[in-house]
């Protein structure tokens, strides 16, 4: 891939460029780096170091990504905070139209995020642990994330080894078939994807012409496979995307 950044030539063009890299590419190796901006590796790994002293970058087992400081510079920490703060009040009005658990995820890099959920009431449900990691790729609320990532972060997923988790993980075409058809429609549903046997709807939240998280709600194929289930959890989707939309978008335009 040929990077669309201009070539640096200063110390501090250098260190910028690198900076931009993991900011645009939310995770990279160093390799990926020196590729993209055009430098030794060594030189990257010299620049990596004191960004990570800034707490700029972070790395993690070999993998470069978006420090504290920087998502805090960028607004997106702020903007997790808030989900985090009005998030539960959104999914608890998305088990009430549905009776099934209601998930909010964001994307980290290469990963989802489980950020806050409200479980069914129902005995037998599907649910995530608070701060998982989750494939970008397999599952709707992860899937919708990816439909409305940057396109260097869709070339990487798609360009990777996507794991299978079971028979029903989409296969490469099939995601990026998907891709454009979430876009189209502003929804996404996976059958069993990354657990056997759960159905999932998803929609994506946006605020300030962005997208934010995504919303879903997941239960067992035995309660969730009818018409009837589907709209009334399409509608509560919608419903909450927009509530939750009006909820971060306000307090901007009180500014």
């Amino acid at each position: 891939m040929t990077s669309s950044l201009p070539e640096p030539r200063t110390s501090f063009e250098r260190g910028l460029a690198i900076l931009m890299c993991i900011a645009s590419r939310g995770e990279m190796t160093i390799s990926e780096i020196a590729e993209d901006v055009d430098v030794p590796a060594s030189t990257v790994y010299r620049y990596a170091k004191s960004l990570r002293r800034l707490s700029l970058i972070e790395e993690h087992h070999g993998s470069y990504t978006p420090g504290w400081r920087l998502l805090e510079m960028s607004g997106q920490h702020l903007t997790h905070t808030k989900l985090a703060e009005l998030g539960v009040t959104v999914l608890e009005s998305i088990v009430e139209g549905t009776a099934e658990t209601a998930v909010l995820t964001v994307r980290s890099g290469l990963n989802a995020i489980c950020l806050r959920q409200v479980v069914s009431p129902h005995p037998l449900r599907f649910s995530f642990q608070i701060n998982q990691l989750l494939p970008l790729h397999a599952g709707a609320g992860q899937r919708v994330l990816l439909a409305h990532a940057p396109e260097q972060v869709i070339a990487k997923v798609l360009g990777d080894r996507l794991a299978r988790y079971t028979d029903k993980t989409l296969s490469r075409a099939d995601l990026a078939q998907q891709l454009g058809r979430i876009r189209q429609e502003g929804q996404a549903i996976s059958h069993g994807e990354l657990n056997p046997g759960a159905v999932a709807i998803a929609r994506p939240v946006f605020a300030g012409g962005e997208i934010i998280c995504s919303l879903t709600v997941a239960g067992p194929e035995t309660r969730c496979s009818s018409n009837a289930w589907a709209h009334r959890a399409s509608l509560a989707l919608r419903s909450a995307a927009a509530q939750l939309t009006d909820a971060v978008e306000l307090p901007r335009a009180r500014k």
